[in-house]
């Protein structure tokens, strides 16, 4: 019956591969003590009446280890530039210099460390829960054309296909959550 099935890894694969990307995103944002233009990427300026990133209103740059400075090419969107540092969270106090704002990053404690590593830890495992529902959706699509009469051969290939492709992207998220804890712990 249905010996032509074909499993679209392409689609399981793509949506494995967001939820790594989405890790990596989540990842930049935890602040490690030293100064870093991703960290600025989930704060949002309301420039011109619209949400927009801050590296669309101003040069981002890190001259030195702890410290990133935001140029806003637009003088009457500082105040909201710092604005949108002050209410993102970051718990960086921005300073300001004319068109310049400078955000200098402290130093983190030993305790505040271990709470970041268990923070990464907690977004690493979303994304494996992530990887695994896409993982399950594919065993479903097999299951399926199992009963509209894949053979058992056939269903084995695809079940080690969809499983070997779990397996790698799971080691991602483990070996990127092993980076990301290093990099925090390191003083």
């Amino acid at each position: 019956m249905s010996d032509d099935f074909e499993l679209d890894t392409k689609d399981l694969e793509r949506r494995m591969d967001g939820a790594m990307t989405s890790l990596r995103t989540e990842f930049a944002s935890l602040r490690t003590g030293r100064a870093s233009a991703s960290m600025l990427e989930p704060v949002m300026v309301d420039a011109y009446g619209a949400m927009t990133p801050i590296n669309q209103v101003g040069t981002v740059n890190v001259p030195e280890p702890r410290m990133v400075t935001i140029n806003v090419w637009d003088k009457g969107l500082v105040n909201k530039v710092e604005k949108a540092i002050r209410e993102s969270g970051l718990g960086i106090n921005p300073q300001m210099n004319g068109t310049i704002i400078m955000l200098p990053i402290p130093e983190l404690n030993e305790e505040r460390r271990k709470e970041l590593t268990k923070v990464a830890a907690q977004y690493a495992e979303n994304a494996r829960v992530a990887i695994r529902n896409v993982r399950r959706d594919g065993m479903d699509q097999i299951k399926k054309a199992k009963a509209d009469g894949m053979s058992e051969d056939d269903q084995k290939f695809w079940e080690t296909e969809v499983q070997e492709m779990t397996n790698l992207h799971i080691k991602s998220v483990d070996d990127a959550l092993e980076a990301k804890q290093a990099e925090i712990m390191q003083v």
